[in-house]
């Protein structure tokens, strides 16, 4: 039955978010290589919220209240704090900028933060787990799924986008566009901030 799991992670990992948010924007600041270290660290995140769901702390924060609000707010800060970044820092050329960027730590911390990873793993995983199967082998190989269509596919953006990048890096363009990334990623943290569950 885990193995029905495999659309819903193909659907999961293209959805948009904030993963794809800092993906592209470190993608966009840096090439493909800090994007590549903004993968791994999102999919750190991903395999970490797994084995807390097993451990029962998702379950802790999907149900309490207080955790998922302090959770969430953390989340929101996060991004609006990042967003807030790539705004003040969009006018500096590359060579100024790279020593600033932390791509591997964005993406852990990006994923950490998310309740709604959270609540994913708590609601959904249990659903493709057959009955009497032990736990922890079926978490693991779901989240593997999903790590490893986040990752083909944040890598494969990570590509194009840093490609486009050599284009434009030092143009109006390439400011533009990282100002747009930085005002997404402040949206999606209001949004985190605000929305119910």
């Amino acid at each position: 039955m885990v193995w029905t799991f495999l659309p819903i992670a193909v659907l999961l990992t293209l959805a948009p978010g904030p993963a794809t948010a800092m993906v592209v924007r470190n993608a966009l600041r840096d090439g493909w290589r800090a994007a590549f270290l903004t993968v791994a660290g999102n999919e750190v995140g991903v395999v970490t919220w797994a084995l807390l769901s097993v451990l029962g702390i998702s379950a802790l924060v999907a149900a309490s209240e207080v955790a998922y609000v302090a959770l969430k707010l953390v989340g929101a800060c996060v991004l609006i704090w990042i967003g807030v970044q790539s705004l003040r820092r969009s006018g500096e050329p590359a060579e100024a900028r790279r020593s600033s960027t932390r791509p591997f730590r964005d993406g852990v911390v990006t994923s950490l933060s998310n309740p709604k990873l959270a609540v994913f793993f708590v609601a959904l995983f249990p659903q493709f787990v057959d009955a009497g199967a032990p736990v922890l082998p079926a978490t693991l190989l779901m989240a593997a799924m999903l790590a490893i269509f986040d990752f083909a596919w944040y890598t494969s953006l990570a590509v194009m986008v840093s490609r486009a990048r050599q284009t434009f890096v030092r143009s109006r363009v390439g400011r533009w566009v990282e100002r747009t990334t930085g005002a997404i990623l402040i949206a999606l943290g209001v949004r985190v901030a605000i929305e119910r569950r």
